[in-house]
């Protein structure tokens, strides 16, 4: 080999040894910029737009496809290089389980999209999938092996940033949701009453067993001073702060109107409307009231699509299921039947919401109505607030757990003889 060949030889491997390191340090450079964008907490669609230009711009990637999970779960692609828009737009859900580590793709598959690529670099968070990227287009003068390093590098660490971005929003989400149930719950129990009445005519005693804190139940009363007194329990749909909010609502339309000393039937056709005129009929509420006039003895009520509660006197439990259907899903109620029942002896009259009924023990047997109604009827002449710690201890015992599955509400009103 001549002299000049030799030195041609040396200034060639000179220039390729100074391309490759001027690739690295254009690598090494790039991988700053996304390591630092990631510390300034830049938007995830920006993340995609780097990754996007390093492969295409600076790798030379003639086609690329980056897959990740939406907030539902889904799979979809986040970035592409050189596909079509038909191609991005086919689900991958069913294929993507299939690589499970970074490997060549046969030249025989079948699939529309996958046989596209060359090569596809799976990012695995404790084993489960959390980024997939295919990359194809290669040429024969290609560094394949170096490249496909250098990817599975910047891949690692966006789709981890992108996770770790999406966790850190979900983090913040159960912390909002935490403080609003929180707020719920005390917006709950500065609605439900603390403290009530017991004269020698009647006693008021109550269980109240909110689901984690925040449930749809609802009880209220007001003794006036003509001895008349007044008592509701309602279950409110949904849950949470909506139901907290709707909850207060209801507290003051029912005392507003309550005072007014209407009717029942009136009453209770004009906290319907005020109801539906705030939920437009989106929510609703089963509700029952009772009015016992001590002096006549005479228990007046309307059940609006309530658990019909139980009356129980002299041997006998009578259900309370006269009224209407349930309130705020109609603008005027069809139909308004007010029950009246004489309540001249000793007696209890028990209301409830359905997640009493809806205990069930290990067998998957439900508290019913049956054992309930042999309960009331066992147990009537006791107080009310003898009668609610022996139905709590009978529950507890049924549920075979301190905690019950669903929000319950117990509201006993014991009528004592004259």
């Amino acid at each position: 080999m001549s002299k000049f060949s030799q030195i041609k030889k040396e200034l060639s491997s000179l220039e390729l040894l100074e391309r490759e390191l001027h690739l690295k340090q254009l690598q090494i450079n790039r991988l700053l910029n996304i390591t630092q964008a990631i510390n300034n907490n830049v938007k995830e669609s920006d993340l995609y737009k780097m990754y996007n230009s390093f492969l295409g711009w600076e790798m030379g990637i003639k086609k690329m496809a980056l897959y990740v999970t939406n907030k539902e779960g889904n799979w979809y692609c986040a970035s592409t290089i050189g596909l079509t828009d038909a191609l991005i737009e086919i689900d991958m859900t069913e294929v993507l389980p299939n690589y499970q580590r970074l490997r060549n793709l046969d030249e025989d598959v079948e699939h529309p999209v996958v046989k596209e690529f060359d090569v596809v670099i799976p990012v695995l968070h404790k084993e489960n999938p959390i980024a997939y990227t295919f990359i194809g287009g290669f040429e024969e003068s290609d560094d394949m092996y170096n490249k496909i390093q250098f990817i599975t590098t910047i891949t690692n660490i966006i789709a981890v940033a992108i996770e770790n971005k999406r966790l850190f929003k979900r983090q913040l989400e159960q912390e909002r949701l935490k403080r609003e149930m929180q707020l719920a719950t005390q917006m709950q129990l500065l609605l439900i009453p603390d403290k009530l009445p017991k004269t020698p005519r009647y006693e008021l005693a109550s269980i109240y067993k909110p689901h984690l804190g925040v449930g749809g139940d609802y009880f209220d009363f007001i003794d006036f001073d003509d001895g008349t007194l007044v008592f509701c329990v309602a279950d409110i749909s949904g849950k949470g702060m909506a139901a907290a909010l709707l909850m207060a609502n209801f507290q003051s339309k029912f005392h507003y109107l309550i005072n007014q000393r209407l009717d029942l039937e009136t009453f209770v056709r004009k906290l319907n409307k005020s109801l539906f005129e705030i939920t437009g009929g989106d929510k609703f509420l089963t509700f029952f009231v009772a009015e016992f006039n001590t002096q006549t003895n005479e228990l007046h009520y309307v059940n609006a699509g309530h658990n019909p509660p139980l009356l129980v006197m002299d041997g006998k439990d009578i259900p309370l299921d006269k009224g209407c259907t349930i309130l705020g899903s109609f603008t005027e109620l069809p139909a308004v039947e007010v029950g009246k029942e004489q309540v001249d002896k000793e007696a209890i009259l028990l209301t409830y919401t359905d997640g009493l009924t809806d205990i069930k023990n290990e067998k998957g047997d439900f508290y019913n109505e049956t054992r309930l109604s042999e309960f009331a009827l066992a147990n009537y002449a006791c107080s009310a607030e003898a009668f609610n710690q022996k139905l709590l201890e009978v529950l507890e015992g049924f549920n075979g757990e301190p905690v019950f599955p669903d929000d319950f509400t117990v509201l006993t009103c014991k009528i004592f003889d004259q």
